[in-house]
Protein backbone atom coordinates (compact mmCIF):
# COMPACT_ATOMS: atom_id res chain seq x y z
CA UNK A 1 0.00 0.00 0.00
CA UNK A 2 1.33 3.33 -0.46
CA UNK A 3 1.25 6.31 1.34
CA UNK A 4 4.44 8.95 -0.34
CA UNK A 5 2.11 10.76 -2.51
CA UNK A 6 0.08 12.32 0.36
CA UNK A 7 3.43 13.97 2.04
CA UNK A 8 4.94 16.84 2.29
CA UNK A 9 8.62 17.46 1.69
CA UNK A 10 9.11 18.65 5.38
CA UNK A 11 8.24 15.24 6.10
CA UNK A 12 10.13 13.46 4.09
CA UNK A 13 13.26 16.19 5.41
CA UNK A 14 11.99 14.99 8.70
CA UNK A 15 12.60 11.04 7.49
CA UNK A 16 15.63 11.56 6.43
CA UNK A 17 16.82 13.34 9.52
CA UNK A 18 15.83 10.45 11.50
CA UNK A 19 17.60 8.13 8.95
CA UNK A 20 20.60 10.33 9.38
CA UNK A 21 20.96 10.35 13.20
CA UNK A 22 20.16 6.70 13.47
CA UNK A 23 22.92 5.75 10.93
CA UNK A 24 25.15 8.17 13.11
CA UNK A 25 24.01 6.59 16.35
CA UNK A 26 24.90 2.89 15.12
CA UNK A 27 28.27 4.07 13.50
CA UNK A 28 29.20 5.67 17.02
CA UNK A 29 28.52 2.03 19.04
CA UNK A 30 30.20 0.32 16.28
CA UNK A 31 26.96 -1.13 13.62
CA UNK A 32 28.51 -0.03 10.37
CA UNK A 33 25.49 1.03 8.23
CA UNK A 34 25.41 0.05 4.38
CA UNK A 35 24.68 2.40 2.08
CA UNK A 36 21.07 2.41 1.01
CA UNK A 37 20.13 -0.48 3.91
CA UNK A 38 18.10 1.41 6.90
CA UNK A 39 15.67 -0.42 9.22
CA UNK A 40 12.95 -2.39 7.87
CA UNK A 41 9.04 -1.94 8.18
CA UNK A 42 7.27 -5.25 8.43
CA UNK A 43 6.76 -6.74 4.87
CA UNK A 44 3.24 -6.65 3.16
CA UNK A 45 3.57 -10.00 3.00
CA UNK A 46 3.61 -11.03 6.50
CA UNK A 47 0.53 -11.48 8.89
CA UNK A 48 0.77 -11.39 12.79
CA UNK A 49 -1.95 -13.96 13.65
CA UNK A 50 -1.47 -14.27 17.10
CA UNK A 51 0.80 -13.43 20.26
CA UNK A 52 1.85 -15.31 23.33
CA UNK A 53 2.78 -13.46 26.72
CA UNK A 54 3.13 -16.95 28.91
CA UNK A 55 5.78 -18.92 27.22
CA UNK A 56 8.03 -21.92 28.73
CA UNK A 57 11.48 -22.34 29.38
CA UNK A 58 12.41 -18.29 29.94
CA UNK A 59 11.22 -16.80 26.94
CA UNK A 60 9.22 -13.67 27.11
CA UNK A 61 7.18 -13.95 24.23
CA UNK A 62 5.78 -15.97 20.99
CA UNK A 63 4.52 -14.76 18.08
CA UNK A 64 2.70 -16.75 14.72
CA UNK A 65 2.79 -15.11 11.37
CA UNK A 66 1.56 -16.24 8.25
CA UNK A 67 3.32 -15.22 5.31
CA UNK A 68 0.20 -14.96 2.26
CA UNK A 69 3.52 -15.18 -0.86
CA UNK A 70 1.75 -17.68 -3.52
CA UNK A 71 4.27 -20.80 -3.78
CA UNK A 72 3.91 -21.52 0.16
CA UNK A 73 2.44 -25.37 0.12
CA UNK A 74 1.01 -27.40 2.76
CA UNK A 75 3.91 -30.43 3.28
CA UNK A 76 3.07 -33.54 4.19
CA UNK A 77 3.57 -35.24 7.59
CA UNK A 78 4.91 -38.92 8.43
CA UNK A 79 1.11 -40.58 8.86
CA UNK A 80 2.03 -41.76 12.25
CA UNK A 81 2.37 -38.60 13.43
CA UNK A 82 6.12 -38.35 14.67
CA UNK A 83 6.49 -35.24 12.77
CA UNK A 84 3.84 -33.42 14.49
CA UNK A 85 3.79 -30.25 16.24
CA UNK A 86 3.81 -30.67 20.12
CA UNK A 87 4.41 -29.34 23.59
CA UNK A 88 4.03 -25.76 23.95
CA UNK A 89 4.33 -25.70 20.27
CA UNK A 90 1.07 -27.23 19.35
CA UNK A 91 -0.68 -24.40 21.25
CA UNK A 92 1.28 -21.67 19.46
CA UNK A 93 0.25 -23.10 16.09
CA UNK A 94 -2.97 -22.24 16.87
CA UNK A 95 -3.76 -26.63 18.24
CA UNK A 96 -3.13 -27.47 14.85
CA UNK A 97 -0.04 -30.49 14.87
CA UNK A 98 0.51 -30.25 11.35
CA UNK A 99 0.56 -26.73 10.46
CA UNK A 100 0.89 -25.29 7.06
CA UNK A 101 5.05 -23.90 5.94
CA UNK A 102 3.89 -20.65 5.63
CA UNK A 103 3.36 -20.68 9.20
CA UNK A 104 6.03 -19.59 11.95
CA UNK A 105 6.54 -18.70 14.96
CA UNK A 106 8.82 -16.09 16.22
CA UNK A 107 10.70 -16.02 19.64
CA UNK A 108 11.65 -13.30 21.70
CA UNK A 109 14.24 -13.81 24.50
CA UNK A 110 13.84 -11.55 27.84
CA UNK A 111 15.83 -8.18 26.87
CA UNK A 112 15.19 -8.88 23.35
CA UNK A 113 14.64 -4.90 23.26
CA UNK A 114 16.71 -3.59 26.16
CA UNK A 115 20.00 -5.55 25.72
CA UNK A 116 23.53 -3.29 25.27
CA UNK A 117 24.45 -5.22 22.11
CA UNK A 118 23.49 -2.96 18.98
CA UNK A 119 22.96 -6.11 16.67
CA UNK A 120 20.47 -8.89 17.68
CA UNK A 121 20.67 -12.54 16.89
CA UNK A 122 18.20 -14.91 15.20
CA UNK A 123 18.76 -18.54 15.97
CA UNK A 124 17.85 -20.83 13.68
CA UNK A 125 17.05 -24.76 15.41
CA UNK A 126 17.92 -27.88 13.26
CA UNK A 127 15.99 -31.27 12.08
CA UNK A 128 13.10 -32.61 14.14
CA UNK A 129 13.72 -29.80 16.67
CA UNK A 130 12.50 -26.40 18.03
CA UNK A 131 13.31 -23.60 20.00
CA UNK A 132 12.74 -24.81 22.63
CA UNK A 133 15.13 -27.56 23.38
CA UNK A 134 17.17 -26.50 21.36
CA UNK A 135 18.19 -23.22 22.58
CA UNK A 136 16.61 -22.76 25.92
CA UNK A 137 15.95 -26.19 27.34
CA UNK A 138 18.07 -28.85 26.01
CA UNK A 139 16.49 -31.50 28.16
CA UNK A 140 13.04 -31.00 27.57
CA UNK A 141 12.54 -34.23 25.59
CA UNK A 142 14.36 -35.91 28.93
CA UNK A 143 17.43 -37.90 29.04
CA UNK A 144 19.53 -37.92 26.31
CA UNK A 145 17.92 -35.34 24.34
CA UNK A 146 20.66 -33.04 24.57
CA UNK A 147 23.59 -35.79 23.72
CA UNK A 148 24.45 -36.46 27.17
CA UNK A 149 23.28 -38.44 30.13
CA UNK A 150 22.15 -35.53 32.06
CA UNK A 151 20.91 -32.70 30.25
CA UNK A 152 20.99 -29.05 31.11
CA UNK A 153 17.58 -26.43 31.67
CA UNK A 154 19.48 -23.87 29.95
CA UNK A 155 21.40 -23.18 26.62
CA UNK A 156 21.84 -20.56 24.38
CA UNK A 157 19.45 -18.94 24.04
CA UNK A 158 20.20 -17.62 28.05
CA UNK A 159 24.18 -17.53 27.30
CA UNK A 160 23.89 -15.14 24.79
CA UNK A 161 20.43 -13.08 26.56
CA UNK A 162 22.79 -12.98 29.62
CA UNK A 163 25.81 -11.18 27.89
CA UNK A 164 23.59 -8.38 27.02
CA UNK A 165 22.50 -9.59 23.25
CA UNK A 166 18.68 -9.14 22.07
CA UNK A 167 18.11 -12.84 21.15
CA UNK A 168 15.60 -14.06 19.09
CA UNK A 169 14.97 -17.77 17.23
CA UNK A 170 12.39 -18.59 14.29
CA UNK A 171 10.50 -21.94 14.81
CA UNK A 172 9.24 -23.82 12.26
CA UNK A 173 6.15 -25.29 11.19
CA UNK A 174 7.47 -28.59 9.72
CA UNK A 175 10.87 -29.78 11.68
CA UNK A 176 12.21 -31.81 8.83
CA UNK A 177 10.63 -29.27 5.62
CA UNK A 178 12.21 -27.59 2.51
CA UNK A 179 14.59 -25.48 3.39
CA UNK A 180 13.83 -23.01 0.53
CA UNK A 181 10.31 -22.23 2.18
CA UNK A 182 11.85 -22.00 5.40
CA UNK A 183 15.12 -19.72 3.81
CA UNK A 184 12.17 -17.65 2.92
CA UNK A 185 10.93 -17.20 6.76
CA UNK A 186 14.53 -16.61 7.66
CA UNK A 187 14.45 -13.45 5.94
CA UNK A 188 11.13 -12.79 6.99
CA UNK A 189 12.43 -13.11 10.63
CA UNK A 190 15.29 -10.88 10.33
CA UNK A 191 12.63 -8.17 8.28
CA UNK A 192 10.27 -8.28 11.69
CA UNK A 193 13.47 -8.16 13.81
CA UNK A 194 15.18 -5.02 12.18
CA UNK A 195 11.16 -3.56 12.34
CA UNK A 196 10.63 -4.29 15.66
CA UNK A 197 14.23 -2.79 16.88
CA UNK A 198 14.62 -0.17 13.86
CA UNK A 199 18.20 -1.91 13.02
CA UNK A 200 19.63 -2.43 9.71
CA UNK A 201 21.12 -5.94 9.89
CA UNK A 202 20.94 -8.96 11.98
CA UNK A 203 23.40 -11.67 13.36
CA UNK A 204 22.11 -15.00 12.44
CA UNK A 205 23.28 -18.46 14.11
CA UNK A 206 22.16 -21.65 12.38
CA UNK A 207 22.32 -25.08 13.75
CA UNK A 208 22.92 -28.45 11.87
CA UNK A 209 19.99 -28.58 9.42
CA UNK A 210 19.20 -24.71 10.12
CA UNK A 211 22.23 -23.55 8.41
CA UNK A 212 20.83 -24.63 5.63
CA UNK A 213 17.89 -22.19 5.67
CA UNK A 214 20.19 -19.73 6.77
CA UNK A 215 22.60 -20.17 4.45
CA UNK A 216 19.93 -20.50 1.07
CA UNK A 217 18.27 -16.80 2.38
CA UNK A 218 21.85 -15.06 1.95
CA UNK A 219 22.48 -16.99 -0.92
CA UNK A 220 19.60 -16.32 -2.47
CA UNK A 221 19.28 -19.76 -3.32
CA UNK A 222 15.35 -19.60 -3.36
CA UNK A 223 12.25 -20.85 -5.11
CA UNK A 224 11.14 -19.63 -8.44
CA UNK A 225 8.54 -17.45 -6.62
CA UNK A 226 10.96 -16.56 -3.49
CA UNK A 227 12.25 -13.61 -2.79
CA UNK A 228 16.40 -12.68 -3.08
CA UNK A 229 18.51 -11.68 -0.20
CA UNK A 230 17.85 -8.46 0.94
CA UNK A 231 21.31 -7.62 2.66
CA UNK A 232 20.71 -7.29 5.46
CA UNK A 233 22.80 -9.48 7.51
CA UNK A 234 25.84 -8.76 9.65
CA UNK A 235 27.41 -12.02 10.48
CA UNK A 236 26.15 -15.94 9.88
CA UNK A 237 27.37 -18.22 12.06
CA UNK A 238 26.77 -22.22 11.85
CA UNK A 239 27.22 -24.76 13.97
CA UNK A 240 27.56 -28.60 13.10
CA UNK A 241 26.14 -27.23 9.79
CA UNK A 242 26.58 -29.72 6.99
CA UNK A 243 28.56 -27.01 4.66
CA UNK A 244 29.81 -29.95 2.66
CA UNK A 245 27.05 -31.92 3.13
CA UNK A 246 26.40 -35.32 5.09
CA UNK A 247 26.01 -39.03 4.21
CA UNK A 248 25.33 -40.16 7.59
CA UNK A 249 22.00 -42.27 7.22
CA UNK A 250 23.46 -44.09 4.02
CA UNK A 251 26.65 -44.42 5.35
CA UNK A 252 25.58 -46.69 8.42
CA UNK A 253 21.79 -47.61 7.17
CA UNK A 254 21.09 -50.94 9.05
CA UNK A 255 22.18 -49.51 12.96
CA UNK A 256 20.40 -46.07 11.87
CA UNK A 257 17.05 -47.41 10.40
CA UNK A 258 16.49 -49.37 13.65
CA UNK A 259 15.55 -46.34 15.21
CA UNK A 260 13.06 -45.44 12.48
CA UNK A 261 11.45 -48.70 11.59
CA UNK A 262 8.53 -49.24 13.45
CA UNK A 263 8.45 -52.70 12.97
CA UNK A 264 12.24 -52.70 14.73
CA UNK A 265 11.04 -50.74 17.68
CA UNK A 266 12.08 -46.84 16.11
CA UNK A 267 9.52 -44.01 16.36
CA UNK A 268 12.65 -41.38 15.76
CA UNK A 269 10.97 -38.33 13.58
CA UNK A 270 14.04 -39.24 10.12
CA UNK A 271 14.27 -40.34 6.82
CA UNK A 272 15.82 -44.42 6.10
CA UNK A 273 17.71 -45.07 3.23
CA UNK A 274 15.55 -47.63 2.47
CA UNK A 275 12.39 -48.52 1.08
CA UNK A 276 11.82 -51.78 2.59
CA UNK A 277 13.42 -53.47 5.33
CA UNK A 278 13.27 -56.90 7.52
CA UNK A 279 12.60 -56.65 11.10
CA UNK A 280 12.42 -59.90 13.19
CA UNK A 281 11.43 -61.42 10.08
CA UNK A 282 8.91 -59.70 8.43
CA UNK A 283 9.53 -57.76 5.08
CA UNK A 284 7.74 -54.42 5.39
CA UNK A 285 7.57 -51.13 3.08
CA UNK A 286 7.31 -47.66 4.50
CA UNK A 287 7.72 -45.01 1.63
CA UNK A 288 6.87 -42.40 3.82
CA UNK A 289 9.98 -42.86 5.65
CA UNK A 290 11.71 -42.80 1.98
CA UNK A 291 14.48 -39.63 1.77
CA UNK A 292 12.88 -39.18 -2.21
CA UNK A 293 9.49 -39.17 -2.98
CA UNK A 294 7.93 -42.75 -3.22
CA UNK A 295 3.80 -44.13 -2.59
CA UNK A 296 2.73 -40.40 -2.40
CA UNK A 297 5.08 -39.47 0.10
CA UNK A 298 7.30 -37.25 0.49
CA UNK A 299 7.69 -36.02 4.34
CA UNK A 300 11.30 -34.95 4.28
CA UNK A 301 12.11 -32.62 1.59
CA UNK A 302 14.90 -30.61 4.13
CA UNK A 303 16.90 -33.80 4.81
CA UNK A 304 17.85 -34.70 1.12
CA UNK A 305 18.85 -31.30 0.39
CA UNK A 306 21.38 -31.66 3.02
CA UNK A 307 22.97 -34.67 1.43
CA UNK A 308 26.57 -35.54 -0.21
CA UNK A 309 29.08 -38.15 -0.87
CA UNK A 310 31.91 -38.86 1.38
CA UNK A 311 32.13 -42.33 0.04
CA UNK A 312 35.45 -41.07 -1.41
CA UNK A 313 36.69 -39.80 1.66
CA UNK A 314 35.91 -41.72 4.11
CA UNK A 315 34.12 -44.67 2.39
CA UNK A 316 31.54 -46.87 3.97
CA UNK A 317 30.75 -48.90 6.89
CA UNK A 318 31.20 -52.39 5.80
CA UNK A 319 29.91 -53.78 9.27
CA UNK A 320 26.20 -52.62 8.45
CA UNK A 321 24.26 -55.08 6.73
CA UNK A 322 23.33 -55.02 2.99
CA UNK A 323 25.96 -52.02 3.30
CA UNK A 324 26.35 -51.70 -0.22
CA UNK A 325 23.39 -51.68 -1.43
CA UNK A 326 22.25 -49.57 0.80
CA UNK A 327 24.88 -47.24 0.05
CA UNK A 328 24.60 -47.40 -3.98
CA UNK A 329 21.48 -48.57 -4.01
CA UNK A 330 19.50 -52.07 -5.08
CA UNK A 331 18.23 -55.27 -3.47
CA UNK A 332 19.86 -56.29 -0.61
CA UNK A 333 19.30 -59.27 1.67
CA UNK A 334 17.51 -57.66 4.03
CA UNK A 335 16.62 -54.21 2.22
CA UNK A 336 15.82 -52.26 -1.07
CA UNK A 337 16.29 -48.74 -1.77
CA UNK A 338 17.90 -46.58 -4.45
CA UNK A 339 21.20 -45.59 -2.95
CA UNK A 340 22.68 -41.97 -2.11
CA UNK A 341 23.36 -41.08 -5.30
CA UNK A 342 19.25 -41.18 -6.51
CA UNK A 343 18.69 -38.82 -3.29
CA UNK A 344 21.16 -36.30 -4.11
CA UNK A 345 19.72 -35.75 -7.72
CA UNK A 346 16.17 -35.72 -6.37
CA UNK A 347 17.00 -32.06 -4.53
CA UNK A 348 20.81 -32.05 -2.77
CA UNK A 349 21.47 -28.15 -2.10
CA UNK A 350 25.13 -28.67 -1.22
CA UNK A 351 25.83 -27.46 -4.98
CA UNK A 352 23.89 -25.23 -5.61
CA UNK A 353 24.63 -23.39 -2.64
CA UNK A 354 28.49 -24.07 -2.91
CA UNK A 355 27.91 -22.33 -6.43
CA UNK A 356 25.37 -19.42 -5.46
CA UNK A 357 28.12 -18.75 -2.98
CA UNK A 358 27.56 -16.49 0.20
CA UNK A 359 28.07 -12.83 -0.43
CA UNK A 360 31.14 -11.24 0.97
CA UNK A 361 29.59 -8.44 2.96
CA UNK A 362 28.43 -11.51 5.54
CA UNK A 363 31.18 -12.23 7.71
CA UNK A 364 31.01 -16.04 7.75
CA UNK A 365 32.55 -18.16 11.11
CA UNK A 366 32.06 -21.61 11.06
CA UNK A 367 31.91 -24.18 14.62
CA UNK A 368 32.67 -27.67 14.91
CA UNK A 369 32.05 -30.65 17.56
CA UNK A 370 34.78 -32.93 18.04
CA UNK A 371 33.26 -35.90 19.99
CA UNK A 372 31.40 -38.61 18.26
CA UNK A 373 29.91 -39.84 21.61
CA UNK A 374 26.43 -39.31 21.32
CA UNK A 375 24.25 -40.91 23.35
CA UNK A 376 21.37 -43.33 22.14
CA UNK A 377 22.58 -43.37 18.75
CA UNK A 378 25.03 -45.44 16.20
CA UNK A 379 27.92 -42.28 15.96
CA UNK A 380 29.51 -41.42 12.94
CA UNK A 381 33.04 -43.04 13.03
CA UNK A 382 34.29 -43.55 9.73
CA UNK A 383 36.43 -39.85 10.34
CA UNK A 384 36.80 -37.09 12.77
CA UNK A 385 32.93 -36.11 13.74
CA UNK A 386 30.53 -34.75 16.40
CA UNK A 387 28.82 -37.82 15.94
CA UNK A 388 26.89 -36.99 13.16
CA UNK A 389 28.47 -34.57 10.92
CA UNK A 390 32.31 -34.88 9.78
CA UNK A 391 34.45 -32.34 11.11
CA UNK A 392 35.53 -31.10 7.52
CA UNK A 393 32.02 -31.04 6.71
CA UNK A 394 31.09 -28.32 9.29
CA UNK A 395 34.18 -26.31 8.90
CA UNK A 396 34.01 -26.76 4.55
CA UNK A 397 34.37 -22.81 3.65
CA UNK A 398 33.88 -23.00 0.09
CA UNK A 399 31.31 -20.72 -1.07
CA UNK A 400 32.17 -18.35 1.46
CA UNK A 401 33.06 -14.57 0.44
CA UNK A 402 34.26 -13.77 3.73
CA UNK A 403 35.62 -15.98 6.58
CA UNK A 404 35.81 -14.48 10.10
CA UNK A 405 36.78 -17.28 12.14
CA UNK A 406 36.65 -21.06 12.41
CA UNK A 407 36.78 -23.50 15.07
CA UNK A 408 36.35 -26.88 16.79
CA UNK A 409 34.79 -27.74 20.45
CA UNK A 410 36.76 -30.76 20.80
CA UNK A 411 34.56 -32.02 24.13
CA UNK A 412 31.44 -31.38 22.64
CA UNK A 413 28.99 -33.72 20.29
CA UNK A 414 26.39 -32.53 17.75
CA UNK A 415 23.82 -32.45 19.95
CA UNK A 416 25.56 -30.11 22.41
CA UNK A 417 26.88 -27.38 20.22
CA UNK A 418 23.54 -25.79 21.43
CA UNK A 419 24.25 -25.52 25.37
CA UNK A 420 27.77 -26.54 25.45
CA UNK A 421 29.93 -23.22 27.68
CA UNK A 422 32.97 -23.20 25.51
CA UNK A 423 30.32 -23.07 22.64
CA UNK A 424 28.57 -20.83 23.64
CA UNK A 425 31.93 -18.31 24.70
CA UNK A 426 32.84 -19.01 21.10
CA UNK A 427 29.61 -17.83 19.71
CA UNK A 428 29.68 -15.04 21.93
CA UNK A 429 33.58 -13.85 20.75
CA UNK A 430 32.41 -14.14 17.04
CA UNK A 431 29.15 -11.92 17.61
CA UNK A 432 30.78 -9.43 19.67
Amino acid sequence: MEHGSGRSRRGSGRRRGAGWLLATVLALVGVVVPAGRAAAAVPANLSLEATYGTVANGWDRVERYLDTTAGFRQEQYPPDGRGDQDGQRLTFFGGVKQPFSGRFLLYSAPGWNTGAHPVPVLLVHGANDNPDRAWANPGESGGYGCGSASCPNTGLMQNLAGRGYRVFAIGFAHKQGDNLMQAQEVGDAVALIRAKLGVPQVDVVGWSKGEMSARAYVSSVKPSWGRPYAGDVRKLITLGGPNGGYDYPFAHGWAHDFSIWPQCGGAVNAPSPHLRMTCYGTYTAHPEFSFTAAGGYDDYPGQRQMLARWDSVFGVDQTQQDWYTTYYGGQGFYTDGGGIQAAIDAGSLIAPLHRAGVPSSVTAYLLAGGTPSIVGIFNENRGPSDGVVFVSSALDTTGFGTVGGTALIPLANHLQLGWDGAAGAQVAGWLN
